[in-house]
């Protein structure tokens, strides 16, 4: 699974301020990351606000991203839902030729045992031959995938092949790198401790901020995977406060105020999300200007 060490990005879905989706700005951001050294793009995931948008909506975003990209960057595609037979039945009615891997979410709202989330992503493995990523964000769905979860569906499963780890506890990221098999990806989900995730032995990340500050962020991580710590940590202090910024109103409200400024996008987003407001944007516009 060379195809996703480095830097991958959670794609927005930019919108008009009618709400529509805004494809000229769509294809301007898959360029932006194609010219700017990220190694994979990661659509309809959470960044992506794929849960406001329509089955026709998505469809028609899929089909742009994977035209404009025109096979220049590999794609990982998010399939989840909080109903296990939904994933199964998405996964197996969907073409995923296009696509290196699946990214799923543990279930949201349910709040399953170990061993429900254990069961849930034993179906999904079962139903694909694809390579899947498990996706940890505990701050979102109400529960952890454990680390002993996370070694046993790595060893149970040989498409079980990384883990979108996003709890932003060193400490378990850590430990899984250190327990699951050899190979196995412990990609960082959370762009603040990126850095010391891969150096630490992960894989890279799948990142927000890198797609607005692609080509700084991706050079980290791709020294960070080369051993060079001085030079991704001169990067990462560089790169920093616009990180904090971009996930202080909610995400990705941050991120499309700062892919604004820099001429991308429109700062639109859908309810119940709302976007940046005026001193965030003022401040994002000076961080650009210093940067």
């Amino acid at each position: 699974m060379q195809e996703l060490i480095g830097t991958g990005v959670a794609l927005i879905t930019p919108f008009k301020a009618d709400g529509s989706v805004d494809y000229p700005a769509l294809d301007r951001l898959v360029d932006f990351q194609v010219d700017n050294g990220v190694d994979y793009l990661v659509i309809m995931g959470t960044t992506g606000e794929n849960v406001t948008l329509t089955d026709e909506e998505k469809k028609s975003v899929i089909q742009a991203i994977k035209k404009r990209n025109d096979n220049r960057l590999p794609m990982v595609i998010g399939i989840a839902s909080n109903d296990t037979r939904v994933v199964v039945e998405q996964i197996k009615n969907t073409d995923l030729s296009d696509y290196v891997a699946i990214l799923s979410v543990s279930p949201a709202y349910n709040k399953p045992s170990q061993e429900g989330i254990y069961q849930h992503f034993k179906a999904i493995a079962e139903a694909t031959d694809k390579p899947i990523i498990v996706y940890n964000v505990p701050s979102r769905t109400g529960t952890y995938v454990t680390v002993n979860t996370i070694v046993r569906l790595a060893h149970d499963f040989e498409n079980i092949v990384g883990i979108k780890e996003a709890d932003g506890d060193m400490i378990v990221a850590m430990k899984m790198v250190q327990y699951t098999p050899p190979g196995f990806l412990v990609i960082s989900g959370d762009d603040a401790i990126a850095l010391p995730m891969t150096l630490a032995g992960g894989a890279g990340v799948i990142s927000v901020i890198g797609q607005a500050i692609a080509q700084d962020f991706s050079d980290m991580i791709r020294y960070a995977l080369n051993g060079d710590v001085a030079e991704a940590y001169e990067l990462h202090y560089k790169i920093s406060p616009s990180i904090d910024m971009i996930f202080e109103q909610g995400n990705p409200p941050g991120v499309k105020a700062l892919l604004h400024q820099m001429g991308i996008c429109e700062p639109h987003v859908r309810l119940p999300l709302v976007a940046a407001d005026e001193d965030l944007n003022e401040r994002m516009k000076a961080f650009l200007e210093s940067y």
